[in-house]
């Protein structure tokens, strides 16, 4: 039987696919109790219909999938019996109507030309509407935990007046092919409104909704894609008329475009801020990876040099070359007057450029993303390019952040895998066996010994969908991985303060350390490319989490 944890993992994955606000498919799992499913678990009132056969929806799973595409196409048949947006959402309060909850109860069956959804079973009106209520207010105001992780946070900060959030979404909207820089992130987040918008369930059906006649065998024309998701968010303008399904699919661009990890966190920064700049943070990778990559390219060059010498002075806030020169060791009166003696100069400048060098080895482990650090990195760039501008400079780290993120390495030789069974189950964990082929990951180590085995296959299947995306992670830093948390249950969860909706629980999250690397070091070299969770630790600069949500969310925690 799957934990309340792991049904929140569900609802969100089918939300996020269908645009459903998540506490009614919870509302429904609380009410319809139905139909019974393998392991003791109940399902949220689907049955089958037209071509949905029963083998379709024997599992929570494929309940919650199936539950979520029959709610999409409920509420895009209401429209065409006159219901109009307000009918279906109250904005103000951030949910959808009573009215629409009890026409929910009633049940509804898909057309036949649905192929995607199913039959929705009546439920009692009153009952369904209290729990959806109650979904929707645990969801705003999440239990307290030992440790609040930033997206308990931001839930907890929601507003509860929303009437500001749908001129917010077109502000931001109508201004973001502006700031489009064809970077992966920012393309997905245009995909996935475009898919939730148009109730398709895939990224490549949202690609095809955009160039029809695009050729599958051919590679995607770039510069025509955007013409037409620019397009696209240009007819956004004058379309919207504040159906959920149009504030889901702007909701959702939102949190991509600005990589944030829930939904609420997205709603709770339009609050204050509509613009789609982002923000300079973004480019922290590319700074890290510039300057450490500099002992390979240093050849003693003045311009390189007096590149270096003006990061050291605006990173430790320093007033003149001379304080920078002199807080590298060197004294500059000294230097000065050894310019008529070229071999104490040639060893002065020797000694000097060792330092420099020295100083942006450091850089990457001790990199705080302090204004001052940032804006020193960023004068670093430009004198070392010769660029003429700030703007400039800015434009050339997002090309190398594109670059950066698209680099893939030649993956090692991967070893003999132990023999393995084609599947595994609950039964057949091989505690010394590595859990993909290949892979560096043992099940010893996904599951402490021993001492924490998953208890359901939901889990297991968790635990290797991690450690496949992990072993990318490895291979691309290129050092092992150190695990200190894999899967944890509730209990010891609880225990060791994480908090409720953990990705821990559910299996497909990893928190590791590297010898020889801080969590910062480790954060940067994989932030350019990490599709889904990725965070750090203050309190444990050694430590940094990955795990396999789905999508991109960053953090300090």
């Amino acid at each position: 039987m799957l934990t309340p944890d792991q049904r929140y993992y569900y609802y969100t994955l089918e939300s996020e696919r269908t645009g459903i606000h998540r506490p009614l498919l919870a509302a429904l799992y609380a009410v319809q109790k139905r139909p019974n499913l393998p392991e003791g678990e109940t399902g949220l009132g689907i049955s089958p219909a037209n071509q949905i056969t029963l083998d379709r929806v024997n599992t929570f799973e494929q309940q919650a999938s199936f539950a979520a595409s029959t709610l999409r196409a409920l509420m895009a048949d209401l429209p065409n019996r006159g219901w109009g947006a307000s009918d279906l959402w109250d904005t103000e309060k951030g949910r959808y109507t009573e009215k629409l909850i009890r026409q929910v109860a009633l049940g509804y069956t898909a057309p036949a030309t649905d192929l995607g959804a199913a039959l929705l079973e009546s439920s009692d009106p009153e009952h369904l509407l209290t729990a959806y209520q109650q979904a929707h207010r645990e969801e705003l105001n999440p239990p307290e935990v030992v440790v609040k992780s930033p997206v308990a946070i931001a839930a907890n900060t929601v507003p509860t007046n929303l009437a500001y959030l749908d001129p917010a979404l077109l502000s931001l909207t109508e201004r973001i092919p502006s700031f489009y820089q064809g970077l992966d992130y920012q393309r997905t987040a245009i995909l996935e409104a475009v898919r939730i918008w148009r109730r398709l369930d895939t990224i490549q059906q949202a690609i095809t909704s955009l160039l029809p006649n695009q050729d599958p065998n051919q590679a995607i024309d770039e510069t025509a894609l955007f013409s037409q998701m620019r397009l696209f968010l240009q007819r956004v303008l004058t379309a919207y008329g504040g159906f959920p399904q149009e504030r889901e699919a702007l909701l959702r661009l939102t949190q991509l475009w600005r990589q944030l990890p829930s939904r609420e966190q997205a709603i709770t920064s339009l609050q204050t801020n509509t613009s789609p700049e982002p923000n300079l943070n973004t480019i922290d990778p590319a700074l890290v990876n510039f300057i450490a990559r500099i002992p390979r390219f240093f050849v003693s060059q003045a311009h390189q040099r007096n590149a270096l010498i003006e990061c050291v002075r605006l990173w430790r806030q320093l007033a003149t070359r001379a304080d920078a020169v002199q807080s590298l060791g060197i004294d500059p009166q000294v230097l000065n007057a050894s310019t008529g003696n070229k071999t104490v100069l040639a060893n002065l400048a020797a000694q000097l450029d060792r330092q420099l060098v020295a100083f942006s080895q450091r850089v990457p482990r001790v990199y705080k993303e302090k204004p001052q650090e940032r804006e020193a990195l960023i004068r670093l760039v430009q004198l070392w390019r010769n660029l003429p501008t700030r703007a400039s400079t800015l434009q050339s780290l997002l090309s190398d952040l594109k670059q950066i993120s698209n680099q893939k390495p030649e993956p090692p030789r991967p070893a003999d895998p132990p023999a393995r069974p084609a599947k595994w189950t609950l039964g057949n964990i091989q505690q010394s066996a590595t859990i993909i082929v290949g892979g560096s990951f043992t099940w010893a180590e996904a599951t402490r010994g021993g001492s924490r085995m998953p208890p359901n296959q939901s889990t297991l299947d968790g635990m290797i969908r991690i450690a496949d995306l992990a072993q990318q992670a490895r291979n691309r830093v290129g050092r092992p991985f150190v695990i200190t948390s894999w899967y944890r249950d509730p209990v010891v969860n609880a225990a060791v303060g994480g908090v409720a909706d953990s990705r821990h629980i559910n299996g497909d999250a990893i928190d590791f350390y590297c010898d020889g690397l801080t969590g910062n070091e480790i954060y940067w070299m994989l932030d350019p490319w990490w599709p889904g969770g990725l965070g750090r630790y203050v309190q444990f600069p050694y430590l940094c989490h990955i795990d396999a949500r789905g999508y991109r969310a960053r953090w300090l925690n």
